[in-house]
């Protein structure tokens, strides 16, 4: 607006020349608080993964994404069906997102981790690092021979799996009980501010800074019946909706179970439908039952 201003004064090339040139100098100074803030945390710089390996591999593999404040082991192998999994016959890989479990920024102590951020460059920044990751890693995986390679992601690993499953013709995908829209997401636990016409207005806007980070703006690359999306009917956090969002952009059917986003009662009659699609695709073997 200042240089418009400036222009419409008529004034002289050299003095739009140094507006230009102030503005630039901020900007640059804005990217490098950023980039400083963003490298501080040298725990962040290291990816960790933890990949149970059968033996007389290579065999298929599928990737889990943990959600918001997850990202330890210990935790993560009780949260996943890791065994049903892996006796199965499929090779399982944790992964930890960016800034969580042992990339967690030490200096923040027990404050949650910082991303995702309410800086939308930070989560941008945050959600290309986790690509950059897993795309790593699946090189990797396909570099030894692994023959098949899908994701599943809870809650923002469900959403971080939809945003993979658009970049990367996997094999499979599973998302439960996802977030599917970070603005939406905002908007639903009053992050904004104002009137509901300037909150609208702040969450359309979130909304065009991060459609580059968004699974729902990007076509999925796996096919729809190998996709299948998991929502909790009394989640409180995400909802069914957010859920219902990624089963509509991914072409593809709904599962739901009783239970809430942390408390999910009825999650392992639910999962069952993913070992069946699992087994059609020919990557899993006998589905197993349990009480």
């Amino acid at each position: 607006e200042a240089l418009t201003e400036a222009l419409s004064d008529d004034m002289t090339s050299q003095v739009a020349a140094d507006l230009l040139s102030a503005m630039e100098r901020a900007r640059i100074d804005r990217v490098s608080t950023l980039r400083e803030k963003y490298l501080a945390s040298t725990h962040n710089m290291t990816a960790f993964a933890r990949w149970y390996r059968h033996c007389d591999g290579p065999r298929p593999c599928v990737v889990l994404l943990h959600g918001y404040l997850g990202g330890f082991y210990a935790l993560e192998e009780r949260l996943w069906p890791l065994r049903e999994l892996f006796m199965g016959g499929m090779d399982v890989i944790f992964t930890v997102l960016p800034f969580h479990g042992p990339r967690r920024d030490r200096r923040r102590g027990f404050s949650p981790p910082s991303f995702p951020s309410s800086d939308p460059r930070f989560t941008i920044e945050g959600m290309r690092q986790l690509v950059f990751d897993h795309r790593g890693l699946f090189d990797y995986l396909r570099a030894r021979g692994v023959p098949d390679i899908g994701v599943m992601g809870a809650s923002l690993g469900g959403y971080s799996s939809a945003l993979l499953a658009t970049l990367d013709p996997l094999a499979f995908a599973v998302f439960l009980i996802p977030l599917a829209s970070i603005d939406r997401f905002a908007h639903e636990h009053g992050r904004m501010v104002g009137a509901k016409e300037q909150q609208r207005a702040q969450a359309d806007a979130l909304a065009r800074a991060q459609a580059v980070v968004s699974p729902l703006s990007r076509a999925p690359k796996v096919a729809a019946e190998r996709t299948i999306v998991i929502a909790g009917e009394s989640d409180r956090v995400t909802g069914v909706e957010h859920s219902r969002l990624l089963a509509e952009h991914f072409g593809t059917e709904l599962q739901t179970f009783a239970g809430g986003h942390l408390l999910q009662l009825g999650r392992t009659a639910a999962f069952q439908r993913v070992f069946h699609m699992l087994q059609a695709a020919g990557l899993y073997g006998a589905a197993p039952t349990r009480d």
